[in-house]
C-alpha cells in the first residue's frame, strides 16, 4: 500500500519544500481547514438571493445572521450579489438604509456566524494550549476606514476585538486579521455555539471594546474603540465574500469545498424542501390519514441536523392515489435530528387510514422549512 507524503510538496523548478509561506500542510490540515460555512456566499436557501430588510435578528444568506440590537433606529438590508472578486461568483451585500449617526450606549449593528463547538474544539481556546487563529477575507465599501470585528464566546463573557481598513472606496480588497488564542473562559465543545465571529457596523459605548483579549458584559460587541461606524452613513454599502477562519498564524487560500459538500454543511443547520427543479410534481413525504381532515407523515431531513428541528411548511398539499386533495396546514410534529413525523390539517379529503402524500404542485412555491440554528 502506497503513502502519500503531504509534507513533500514539489515545486516548478523540481524542488521539494516542507511549507507554503510559512504554512506546513499535512494530512489533517489540507481539508476541513475552514471553520467558517458558506464563506463564499453561494448557499441562500432562504431568499433565493432576494434581499431581506431590514435584517433584523434574521439569516440572508446561510449561516449568517444580521441584527441590530437593543432597540436602535438604524437599519440596513442584506442581499445575495453577483457582485464578486475574481475567483469568486458570489458575495453578501449590506445596504444602510436608515443610518444611525450616533449609536446610544446599548445599540450594536452586525452579522454574524455562530461557529457550532463540535467544529472548533481543537483550537482549545479557553485551555493553556490554546492555538492561535487567523480570519481572512474579501471586502468592498463605499466607505473607507478602519472597521471593527469583534468575536465572543457563546456567553459573551470572553471577548475580542480586532481592526481592519478599507483603504479604496467600491474596490475589493483582501485583508487578514490574527487572532491569538484565548487561554481563559469557557469554550463550549458541543452542538452549542462554540464562537461568534461578528462583522461589525456600528455600537454605542457598552457594545464597544478595546482591541485584543478582554472580560465581556455578558453582550455581543459591535464596535472596536476609533472605529468607523458604517451605520452612520445612509446608502452605504458593504460587500463581503472568501470568508475563512482557521487555526494557526498563517492566512492560506480559501478553502473551495465542493458544492454538494458545502450545501450539506448548511443543511446541518437549515434544510429548505421544495420542488426538485426537473419540472412535475414532488413527493415530500408519504403518509397516512389518520382522520378525515388530518393526515401523518415521516419526513426525512437530507443530513444529520445539528438538534430536533423546527418546521415549518408552505403551499403543500395532501393528496391520494387518484389524484390532487387539498391544501394543508402544520398542526404539529415530533422532530428527530434524522427525520420527524409532521402532522397536517385539511379540509375533508376522505375516509381514515389510507395511504397519502404531501406534494408540492408543478411551479408551486411550496416548501418544508427545518431550522436548527445556532
Amino acid at each position: 500500500m502506497s503513502t502519500i507524503a503531504v509534507n513533500a510538496i514539489t515545486d516548478a523548478s523540481g524542488g521539494n519544500t516542507a511549507t507554503i509561506n510559512g504554512y506546513t500542510p499535512t494530512m489533517s490540515n489540507m481539508a476541513g481547514r475552514n471553520k467558517i460555512i458558506n464563506g463564499s456566499m453561494v448557499f441562500d436557501q432562504r431568499n433565493a438571493g432576494a434581499s431581506v430588510s431590514p435584517m433584523a435578528g434574521g439569516y440572508g444568506v446561510d449561516r449568517w445572521k444580521g441584527s441590530y440590537l437593543g432597540g436602535g433606529a438604524g437599519r440596513f438590508s442584506a442581499q445575495q450579489s453577483s457582485t464578486a472578486p475574481s475567483g469568486f461568483v458570489n458575495s453578501w451585500l449590506i445596504t444602510v438604509t436608515t443610518a444611525d449617526a450616533s449609536p446610544a450606549s446599548g445599540y450594536g449593528y452586525e452579522v454574524q456566524q455562530s461557529i457550532e463547538g463540535t467544529n472548533f474544539y481543537d483550537l482549545a481556546w479557553g485551555t493553556a494550549s490554546a492555538s492561535a487563529a487567523t480570519l481572512s477575507f474579501w471586502v468592498r465599501s463605499s466607505v473607507t476606514g478602519t472597521f471593527p470585528i469583534t468575536l465572543n464566546n457563546s456567553v459573551s463573557d470572553r471577548v475580542f476585538g480586532a481592526t481592519y481598513t478599507i483603504n479604496s472606496a467600491n474596490t475589493w480588497e483582501y485583508k487578514t486579521v490574527a487572532i491569538s488564542g484565548d487561554t481563559t473562559g469557557t469554550w463550549l465543545t458541543t452542538t452549542g455555539i462554540g464562537v461568534n465571529v461578528n462583522f461589525c457596523f456600528g455600537g454605542g459605548s457598552s457594545r464597544t471594546i478595546s482591541t485584543g483579549w478582554q472580560a465581556g458584559s455578558g453582550s455581543t460587541p459591535t464596535n472596536v474603540t476609533g472605529c468607523t461606524q458604517l451605520i452612520a452613513t445612509s446608502g452605504a454599502t458593504f460587500y463581503i465574500t472568501g470568508v475563512q477562519l482557521e487555526a494557526g498564524s498563517v492566512a492560506t487560500p480559501f478553502e473551495r469545498r465542493q458544492y454538494g459538500t458545502e450545501l450539506a454543511l448548511c443543511q446541518r443547520y437549515y434544510a429548505k424542501l421544495n420542488n426538485d427543479g426537473v419540472g412535475g410534481d414532488t413527493t415530500l413525504a408519504i403518509g397516512m390519514q389518520q382522520s378525515s381532515t388530518r393526515a401523518i407523515f415521516q419526513l426525512h431531513y437530507p443530513v444529520l441536523m445539528r438538534v430536533e428541528p423546527s418546521v415549518g411548511i408552505s403551499a403543500l398539499d395532501v393528496s391520494d392515489l387518484t389524484g390532487w386533495g387539498t391544501s394543508c396546514t402544520l398542526a404539529g410534529g415530533n422532530m428527530g435530528y434524522v427525520s420527524g413525523m409532521i402532522v397536517c390539517d385539511h379540509s375533508s379529503n376522505g375516509a381514515a387510514y389510507r395511504p397519502v402524500f404531501l406534494r408540492i404542485q408543478t411551479n408551486s412555491s411550496g416548501f418544508v422549512s427545518l431550522s436548527a440554528e445556532l
